[in-house]
């Protein structure tokens, strides 16, 4: 294969990927919106367009490995082409934050919110922002916005936090809210770790550029989500 043709390959794949965060980046932000609105139907959707993320993922994926194995990629394409490899999985992850936070929409049922939700639309906000730069800084290889995104998950714990005073607080007044407000919890937390994988976007632009692999957050942060 040309380099030109090779090039233009490698730059198809990264076109497929930042699709894949874009349908990622709809997903997690249409699952809140529906949970916020009670709407059982997008929320439905949403579960069910999980599936169109897992095949761009596998497709990736598929497309990666074949331009591996046909070629003899220098250094710094076979980094890229990892990178490709590791950014499809965790955004296919990410898709599944979505997905769970749907089915705590259906979960929840026709009980009314116990209050408006603030705080979690705020959480999914910043967190789709940062994503959407983490792959920006991908696809310009700009070492200094991956290495600046990832201060910012510090805003999506804080959030995480006050959810969770909050939901105590409710709790504490009234204990009949105990299952719904486990609910929302889990609903932050999934936002909580979807930020914690723009973290590991983030770590790998910079090796990807600089061949260096550290790890921008080494503050271990529990069990993923519950239902993905």
């Amino acid at each position: 294969m040309p380099r030109e043709t090779f090039d233009r390959e490698l730059q198809r794949l990264e076109d497929e990927l930042l699709v894949l965060g874009s349908m990622v980046e709809s997903a997690i932000a249409e699952s809140v919106e529906a949970l916020k609105r009670r709407d059982f139907e997008a929320s439905q959707r949403i579960i069910a367009a999980d599936k169109d993320i897992n095949a761009k993922r596998f497709a990736i994926e598929s497309d990666v490995l074949v331009l591996i194995a046909t070629q003899q990629p220098m250094a710094s394409d076979l980094r890229a082409l990892a990178a490709i490899l590791d950014l499809a999985s965790e955004l296919e992850r990410m898709g599944d934050y979505a997905k769970g936070i749907a089915r705590i929409n259906l979960m929840i049922g026709e009980e009314p919110l116990m209050k408006p939700l603030i705080d979690i639309p705020r959480m999914a906000d910043r967190a789709c922002s940062m994503l959407r730069r983490a792959l920006d800084a991908f696809a310009r290889r700009d070492v200094d916005l991956a290495r600046a995104i990832p201060a910012e998950d510090d805003e999506i714990d804080a959030l995480y936090n006050q959810v969770y005073r909050e939901l105590v607080t409710y709790i504490l007044a009234d204990p009949k809210h105990i299952e719904q407000a486990n609910y929302l919890l889990w609903a932050a937390h999934n936002l909580e770790r979807f930020a914690d994988r723009v973290t590991n976007i983030c770590e790998r632009v910079i090796f990807t550029v600089t061949g260096q692999m550290r790890e921008m957050n080494v503050e271990e942060k529990g069990v993923e989500n519950l239902p993905g």
